[in-house]
């Protein structure tokens, strides 16, 4: 055990009380140090469909209430082996792409100066690019590993090179990933052409689709993952949307036929032997939620993901 400041005790102030940090963790202004931070990025001036991400942070932390300080099924206390800490927002221009990219960008460098390990809420999936700009000039190219409905590597959206479908595209270009360790899970649904999947195996990702994991299981795709990254630095990127509509509504381009939450948290469990250097979990819509199903399984990714570093600094 350690002397860190974990959540607020639920028995003694009501989980409905108080700010809603995520987790009730302490923020980072109110600890001498931070081995974890979770942040949000309220932006959603990225989307090409329906609007509503820039509301994603406040409603995952609300909805993170309930969660508890011990996850059994990665058998890990994730606040008593490491100081997380809720690090509050990083805010961006809603008016201009390239001033909001850069500013992330900034934002996240300077975090990463004061905390090893930064998982973020969003936001849009535009602000993948600016997190894996920072995470690659700390560790070189990452391996991505990408959760996701869609491919989000197209080339642009109405001549805009930077937007919420196209991150993954303008990271690779830019040598922020490793092409010989990418990959899509959960990809589904129609595509613009058959050349959209010849582009995206060009940039470097491999694709464990939806229809693969119901046709073959999960500890199949949970193989075939973990073969892929190898021992290269990870990087996770969440979209919500990868979960199918019955489990996470509240998204702004939703698509049939994804996988379950319990499907998503397993794969997550799997990754605890690998080099996780940053994640994001995004595209959490509140206007189209209902009663809190996205928020709640988004707050849970997110724990997840906690509980994998977590156990990272406790096996080091």
């Amino acid at each position: 055990m350690t002397d860190n400041v974990g959540p607020i005790d639920a028995s003694v102030f009501p989980r409905y009380a108080g700010i809603a940090t995520f987790a009730r963790l302490p923020r980072i202004e109110d600890v001498e140090h931070a081995d974890i931070a979770v942040v949000g990025i309220p932006f959603d001036s990225g989307v090409s469909y329906r609007p509503g991400a820039r509301f994603g942070p406040s409603h995952v932390r609300e909805s993170s209430r309930l969660l508890r300080p011990y996850n059994p099924a990665q058998d890990v206390s994730p606040f008593a082996i490491a100081q997380v800490v809720d690090a509050g927002d990083i805010p961006a221009n809603p008016f201009s792409l390239t001033e909001a990219v850069d500013g992330i960008e900034k934002a996240a460098r300077e975090l990463g100066e004061k905390v090893e390990r930064i998982v973020t809420i969003g936001g849009d999936h535009t602000i993948a690019l600016p997190l894996l700009r920072a995470v690659a000039a700390k560790h070189g190219p990452v391996a991505v590993l990408h959760f996701d409905a869609h491919l989000d590597t197209w080339d642009t959206y109405f001549g805009a090179p930077v937007t919420h479908g196209t991150p993954f595209r303008r990271a690779s270009e830019e040598g922020l990933i490793d092409l010989t360790a990418s990959c899509h899970v959960g990809t589904r649904g129609p595509l613009y052409s058959k050349q959209d999947l010849d582009d995206d195996e060009r940039l470097g990702f491999s694709i464990v689709s939806s229809e693969y994991i119901e046709e073959h299981g999960v500890e199949a795709a949970i193989e075939r993952v973990r073969n892929r990254i190898g021992d290269r630095p990870l990087y996770i990127s969440i979209d919500i949307d990868v979960l199918d509509p019955a489990h996470a509504p509240g998204t702004g381009t939703p698509e049939a036929g994804g996988l379950t939450s319990r499907e998503l948290l397993r794969i997550l469990r799997a990754l605890g032997e690998h080099d996780i250097v940053g994640a994001d979990v995004v595209e959490v819509a509140p206007p189209y939620d209902h009663a809190q199903m996205t928020g709640v399984a988004a707050s849970h990714v997110v724990y997840e993901l906690v509980c994998l570093l977590a156990a990272r600094i406790r096996n080091e």
